[in-house]
């Protein structure tokens, strides 16, 4: 029998499950760049340069281990696939499972439609780019009353001996958030990003992209990603003992001009296979314990990996089929045209959009707390916001944003993921940013000319869904000042949120 392995453009990996269980075998290997699939939505140009860099990158390291590699652009999988079976005498095509369910469907179609016409059977293998299997995660859900991911990441650190001493914690406290919370005072002094110049394999994708009549998203004026997974390993070094120490404390800052902060910027490598999570966390781990790091920024970075990525994944497996048309607000505004250009007079939207807009990537609370709280408030339909983070993000998958944008940032699951809606005022970002200063706006008005749309979308929010938002515990306390607020000055911000929106230009 003639085994041959189909790679993925997020599989990117040497040990990946496929090409794992041919032993040492050199079989006939093929990856495919599918125009076809890029057209489901208008992707950034920063990431259709990344996997596509990647993915080369990856079909040449590949032929330098002695591997006969097939490499195809072409409008969609089917016919590449189906003429590679063919030329290589193929019984048997091997693929690890994909992360996001919508391309499993389209392998099980690929399979149905051509392959087996060849007398040829596609075999799905687990996938082992994650730490917790399907199995193992539902095991843990299994019989839980909630499924929040404190308790998830606690059984994580123990299941891999991460900061543990014995059965627990090292440093007796689980989580440091109280202090990994401050907001940017003064000159931070912080490290610059570790970036690459582009080589020739990554400059012929850029033209390839720019050359491209398909809509699409973002600038292409300058590509500094890595693309190989020696770079990604540099990244995660220049994180480890450049940024890590100084991470904790203000990992949820933002300041204008600062593009990356401490942050890892490793999350496009890792969801492209070029770093698995565990060999990140134990270097994480190893470094603090060489180095005599501070164990509030080790502990608050383990946790993103550790905790929150194997969390988003192992939940997106888990939930139904409509997980993704959940819409517990029955929110149906449009997104506004400015998602797609920046201008806004929003200072704080303006700086985050044009950002991404630039690179593919603005942090996880620039997310959160600007993108996706804003998008709440402002009753934003949840399916157009996820399809828009999918589209912007450098590191957008199904398996990501589904349960980050539905369950998290908008609470559209109704609570499945989290206990409470993150929304908030201007005053949170005014406290966490210096956004504020200059914008058009005064972080502190709810009503006039002047009021920041993120105030009296905050209390209209409240004020429409007060009945939902009662059932969640942890919002009483917010819902009782609704109470003490004036009639009068309540009617001004309605009027100030209906009228917003009729005037703000949709994308269409």
């Amino acid at each position: 029998m003639t085994v041959g392995v189909w790679i993925l453009g997020d599989q990117l990996w040497t040990g990946q499950a496929a090409l794992a269980s041919c032993g040492n075998k050199k079989v006939p290997i093929i990856l495919i760049e599918s125009l076809q699939h890029v057209k489901a939505r208008e992707y950034h140009k920063q990431k259709l340069v990344l996997v596509w860099s990647a993915m080369r990158h990856f079909a040449e390291e590949l032929r330098q281990q002695g591997y006969d590699v097939t490499y195809k652009i072409a409008d969609d999988f089917a016919q590449p696939l189906t003429e590679w079976v063919k030329e290589n005498n193929i019984n048997e095509v091997r693929v690890m499972a994909p992360a996001d369910k919508p391309f499993l469907d389209i392998i099980k179609n690929l399979e149905t439609l051509h392959v087996k016409s060849l007398q040829c059977c596609i075999k799905i293998i687990p996938n082992n780019h994650f730490l917790w299997t399907q199995e193992e995660f539902a095991q843990w859900a299994k019989g839980r009353k909630n499924l929040l991911m404190e308790y998830f990441y606690r059984e994580g650190r123990k299941r891999f001996d991460i900061l543990m001493e014995g059965d627990k914690p090292l440093g007796g406290n689980w989580n440091y958030d109280k202090d990994n919370r401050q907001p940017p005072k003064g000159k931070l002094y912080t490290p610059p990003a570790k970036w690459f110049e582009t080589d020739a394999i990554t400059q012929e994708v850029i033209d390839f992209v720019n050359s491209l009549t398909i809509p699409t998203y973002g600038e292409l004026q300058d590509f500094r990603w890595g693309v190989t997974r020696a770079q990604a390993l540099e990244v995660l070094d220049w994180f480890l003992h450049v940024r890590l120490a100084n991470f904790g404390p203000f990992q949820d800052a933002m300041v204008v001009g600062e593009e990356t902060m401490w942050h890892a910027m490793i999350s496009p490598y890792l969801n492209i296979g070029l770093l698995h999570p565990l060999e990140v966390v134990q270097a994480a781990q190893k470094a603090f314990q060489e180095n005599k790091l501070p164990l509030n920024s080790v502990e608050g970075f383990i946790r993103q990996v550790l905790g929150w990525r194997e969390y988003m994944y192992g939940l997106y497996q888990h939930v139904g089929a409509d997980y993704s048309e959940k819409n517990y607000f029955n929110h149906t505004e449009a997104l506004p045209k400015f998602f797609w250009t920046g201008n806004t007079k929003m200072n704080c939207l303006h700086q985050v959009i044009s950002q991404l807009l630039r690179i593919g990537y603005v942090h996880h609370i620039q997310r959160l707390m600007i993108l996706s709280n804003f998008s709440l408030i402002a009753g934003f339909s949840p399916q157009q916001v996820e399809s828009w983070f999918h589209t912007a993000f450098i590191d957008a998958y199904d398996w990501v944003m589904q349960t980050n944008v539905i369950g998290m940032g908008l609470f559209a699951d109704g609570g499945i993921l989290g206990s409470k809606p993150y929304a908030s005022s201007a005053n949170y970002i005014n406290k966490m940013s210096n956004y504020c200063k200059g914008c058009a706006y005064d972080p502190k008005a709810r009503t006039g000319e002047k009021a920041c749309p993120f105030n009296f979308f905050y209390w209209d929010f409240l004020d429409r869904h007060r009945n939902k938002l009662e059932k969640q515990g942890r919002m009483s306390f917010i819902l009782k000042n609704l109470d003490t607020m004036p009639e009068e000055e309540l009617k001004a911000i309605r009027k100030l949120a209906r009228e917003w929106h009729k005037k703000t230009k949709k994308y269409e």
